[in-house]
């Protein structure tokens, strides 16, 4: 969600919080402050999706796409709150990820797609989201949030005051409520999933099983822990705590509960694994953009995100970042009008100059501060954030190349920041241009043997065995059994 929307709903007088009618719970039953109306959450919702669209962009599978709408529907039917418009999104992300917005907004990416191993698991996290939206946790979140800082209401602003906080907004785009649940929110969310999936016929012990995926994708070593997980409870214990949850539940309800392994596998053939390269990507120290055609380095050790709508990258300290957007305006000075303009920058220097044969335009500069009410200190200069802005005129566009930092870091990190903007140049190299995406595809195993032996016959390096483990839920050393479906990656 959008930082100014967010704000809007937190920020409120504690006149009307005292006349806030209680509410019954849908999920709970019980009686609560209200917060939110039904209104107001479809319109955080209806607000929030062109900025998730935009900055992870749409994953164009019609099959998955038709397959989700139809299992997010039955879902929705027989959940505690059926008259929601829902709506169902697959988002072009490789990171491992599914979250929900208040109104009905359900979003998967392309990356915990491809980690589902069945139908089964696939429906629990489904249910699992739902359930933060029919249990309404983003309007409880919001109510506690506000009756912790009850001194605050009134002129509640979420406005960061360091460089790492900018960083982390800026690195999505993004403030999402989906992402801010407490421990107790998520697992009634999956006690939500257990039921929701079970009530359209499938086996919720499939999901607990997914967990023991999530929780090998955290282990291994440089790889980022799954965002699924970045506020959830260890997913060791939910593993143990769902199988429990479906047992009961299935005890209650006998029934012929599916798992449908092969019909999911069949329908992931072909997804696409990773980063997709026409977008860019970042390899032996540069960042690469082949549509684009341009490249420039990335400073060693750093870590980077990309997405459709921006490239970003930070210092492991949190003390500096960069950040590559496309700047509005037609020319250098109209971008750098705009730029002081929509920012709020205070510019201390600025000058014209060439990068690489392009023309190009530097800003030195603060972001002005902005007094909220009622607060009476003003924010320490030390921590105020400065930029330095590069625009860059290239190929019939104009790029903004910023490195951040706060007053008391930006001098130590402006070499980094100018050594990485005057290296932006054109991108020539066939190699890079031609890169195509990795998917994963679904083979047939030719043999009975342990998975390690099946993958390796089938033409899988022996060096991501242990990646296509963690993609199909299974140890190098597990049975494998001729004509099983196996997921394996390739170009």
């Amino acid at each position: 969600m959008h930082k100014l929307s967010y704000h809007k709903f937190l920020t409120v007088s504690i006149t009307s919080l005292l006349v806030f009618a209680c509410a019954r719970n849908p999920v709970t039953g019980k009686r609560e402050i209200n917060l939110m109306s039904t209104e107001q959450e479809i319109a955080i919702g209806q607000e929030s999706h062109p900025s998730v669209i935009a900055t992870m962009g749409l994953y164009d599978d019609k099959k998955l796409q038709a397959f989700m709408n139809e299992k997010g529907k039955a879902m929705a039917k027989v959940s505690h709150r059926p008259d929601l418009p829902y709506q169902f999104f697959i988002v072009d992300s490789p990171i491992v990820n599914a979250f929900a917005v208040p109104g009905g907004y359900v979003y998967f990416t392309r990356g915990i797609l491809a980690h589902f191993n069945n139908e089964a698991e696939f429906a629990g996290v489904l249910g699992h989201e739902i359930g933060h939206i029919t249990a309404k946790h983003a309007a409880r979140s919001q109510k506690s949030q506000l009756l912790s800082s009850i001194a605050l209401i009134g002129g509640a602003v979420l406005a960061p005051q360091v460089v790492g906080q900018n960083i982390e907004a800026l690195q999505q785009g993004l403030g999402l409520l989906s992402l801010k649940y407490s421990r107790d929110h998520e697992s009634e969310s999956d006690n939500l999933g257990v039921e929701y999936s079970s009530k359209i016929g499938y086996d919720a012990r499939e999901m607990g099983d997914f967990f023991g995926t999530l929780k090998r994708l955290s282990e291994k070593s440089g790889q980022a822990i799954p965002q699924f997980m970045s506020t959830h409870p260890d997913p060791g214990n939910r593993f143990t705590r769902v199988h429990q949850l479906a047992k009961d539940y299935q005890a209650k309800n006998p029934a012929s509960y599916q798992v449908n392994r092969d019909q999911y596998m069949r329908l992931i053939d072909g997804i696409m694994y990773g980063e997709d390269p026409r977008q860019g990507f970042v390899e032996n120290g540069y960042f690469y953009h082949p549509e684009l055609r341009f490249q420039f380095p990335v400073p060693t050790s750093w870590q980077s995100q990309n997405s459709p709508s921006q490239f970003q990258m930070a210092a492991k300290d949190g003390k500096s970042a960069m950040i590559l957007t496309l700047a509005k305006g037609s020319s250098l000075d109209e971008a750098a009008q705009n730029l002081v303009k929509e920012l709020s920058l205070n510019v201390l220097e600025n000058g014209k100059t060439t990068i690489n044969g392009n023309p190009a335009y530097v800003l030195i500069s603060r972001q002005q501060q902005q007094q909220q009410q009622g607060q009476q200190q003003q924010q320490d200069p030390r921590t105020a954030l400065q930029i330095g802005t590069w625009l860059i005129q290239y190929n019939n566009a104009i790029y903004a190349l910023h490195g951040l930092a706060t007053n008391a870091d930006f001098n130590a990190s402006f070499g980094t920041f100018k050594q990485v903007a005057e290296n932006f140049r054109s991108l020539s190299d066939p190699d890079k241009i031609n890169r195509k995406a990795e998917r994963v595809f679904v083979k047939t195993s030719p043999r009975d043997g342990s998975f390690r032996e099946v993958v390796t016959a089938l033409g899988l390096p022996a060096n991501r065995v242990e990646e296509a483990g963690i993609l199909n839920g299974l140890q190098a050393d597990d049975r494998v059994t001729r004509g099983t479906l196996v997921k394996v990656i390739s170009r």
